[in-house]
């Protein structure tokens, strides 16, 4: 995109950029990953996004994900109906608590490196097939790790940008977590459940910003990640997302903004995958606060509220999800 470009073909682009993600996010096959797996799918941190200044920043970002309703296609599952023992799996419920270390180095106003470390605290309990009493698990420590690298545009007095974002994300988690309770006790947990995938996997995506007037701020991401092998027998989903946002800008260090969340992922695959109850699409609405903490830092929060879920088979979904961190450049 050339920067320097009038704002009238900037806005066209812009149109055609949204337009042509919607298309792509209906087109796509109904599936999703083990909501096991499931995490925070909203824009985070929006001025790390849109930052251009020359120097190190880093981000310490928090998820609370409490998934306690059991869903079976687009409603909640009827769990007084379930006898045991059952011929299927009936999860109880799965706790993650998410804490990402982001550390951002901006070279110039064009290029950027992204390193993204994950340390996650996961809760989890189940009744397996054929079992009448729960088996539970507990697992932390550092998850996959991500590597990326970022271009920006940006217009003249940065009423605009356009942002490409390519990168890897590492198999650096452990896959070897075992249940610790009930009668699966010591058996492996579900691949779904572990703090890594144990794949490499590509990351990518597309972001534009524009300020059409002096009030408002719009952003537009749409993201991919694909697998690009198997570890063990289980490959995880790859996973299409689109996000929209708006900001009201004020003359105060508090700025509300709003987003719409959309995410549909491919089905698992591998014979250590859950194929029968892995697949979905979600829809989510996400208010949220960011604040000024002086000149170079900002705090944000963020809630995420399910719209629409849809999921194949029995899987645990939350009935909301919390994000919130903060952002220090030096």
């Amino acid at each position: 995109m050339d920067a320097h470009c009038p704002a009238p073909l900037f806005f066209l682009r812009i149109r055609h950029l949204l337009q042509t993600m919607a298309v792509v996010l209906l087109l796509l096959p109904v599936a999703g990953h083990a909501c096991s797996i499931c995490g925070c799918s909203l824009i985070s941190d929006w001025d790390s996004q849109l930052s251009d200044s020359p120097g190190l920043s880093a981000a310490f970002r928090y998820e609370y994900i409490n998934q306690s309703n059991l869903r079976s296609g687009s409603h909640r599952a009827d769990t007084a109906a379930f006898t045991f023992p059952n011929a299927v799996e009936i999860q109880q419920a799965t706790l993650s608590r998410n804490v990402w270390l982001d550390v951002d180095y901006i070279h110039d106003a064009v290029w950027s490196l992204l390193l993204q470390v994950p340390y996650h605290d996961r809760d989890h309990s189940t009744i397996a097939a054929g079992d009448t009493a729960v088996s539970t698990s507990h697992a932390s420590g550092v998850g996959d790790v991500r590597l990326s690298l970022r271009h920006q545009w940006m217009s003249p007095g940065h009423t605009s940008g356009l942002t490409v974002q390519l990168g890897l994300k590492l198999p650096s988690g452990s896959t070897r977590q075992n249940f610790a309770t009930g009668p699966a006790a010591g058996t492996p947990l579900d691949r779904a459940l572990q703090l890594g995938t144990g794949t490499t996997d590509l990351l990518a995506s597309i972001a534009c910003s524009f300020r059409p007037g002096p009030y408002y701020n719009w952003y537009a991401q749409a993201t991919l990640t694909q697998p690009l092998d198997a570890k063990d027998g289980f490959q995880p989903s790859s996973s299409f997302g689109l996000n929209l946002g708006v900001r009201r800008l004020t003359s105060g260090w508090i700025t509300p903004q709003l987003q719409l969340n959309a995410r549909r992922d491919s089905r698992e695959s591998g014979v250590n995958s859950d194929v029968p109850n892995s697949g979905g699409t979600f829809i989510y609405l996400s208010p949220g606060l960011s604040a000024e903490l002086g000149t170079h830092g900002n705090a944000y929060v963020s809630v995420q509220l399910p719209v629409f879920q849809q999921v194949n088979g029995l899987q645990l979904q939350p009935r909301w999800l919390l994000a919130g961190g903060m952002r220090w450049q030096f």
